[in-house]
C-alpha cells in the first residue's frame, strides 16, 4: 500500500484516534481513500475504519471537506516547557553546617 511519507496527513501513525476523526473531515475522497488503503493495511483499527468509510460515504453523496488544514499545528502535542523557575537566593534552601567532627548522636564517634 501507500509509503507513510506520501500520506495526506503528516505523521498519520502518532495521532490519536480522536484527533484523527477531526482531521479525516478536512480531506477530500481520494486522499481519504489512500489513508484508508493504509489503515486497512496496516493497524486496521475498528473505530478508524468505521469513521473513515462514514466519511467517504458522505463524500460521495455529496458532502464537501471542512476548510480545515489537515498539517496545522497540532493540539495534542504539549507546548515546549517555559524553562522552569529562576534560581536566586530567595529559592535556596537553609544552610547546612554539619558537626566539625564527629556525630554527638553515635557514641562510636565520639566528639
Amino acid at each position: 500500500m501507500s509509503d507513510r511519507d506520501d500520506l495526506p496527513l503528516p505523521d498519520y501513525d502518532h495521532l490519536p484516534v480522536g484527533s484523527l476523526t477531526s482531521r479525516i473531515r478536512t480531506l477530500d475522497a481520494d486522499d481519504l481513500e489512500t489513508l484508508l488503503g493504509y489503515e486497512q493495511a496496516h493497524a486496521n483499527r475498528v473505530q478508524v475504519v468505521s469513521a473513515m468509510t462514514h466519511r467517504l460515504d458522505d463524500l460521495k453523496a455529496g458532502a464537501q471537506p471542512s476548510g480545515g488544514d489537515p498539517a496545522a499545528a497540532q493540539p495534542e502535542h504539549a507546548p515546549a516547557a517555559a524553562g522552569g523557575s529562576a534560581v536566586s537566593e530567595a529559592t535556596s534552601g537553609p544552610p547546612v553546617n554539619p558537626p566539625s567532627h564527629g556525630d554527638p548522636t553515635n557514641p562510636a564517634q565520639p566528639r
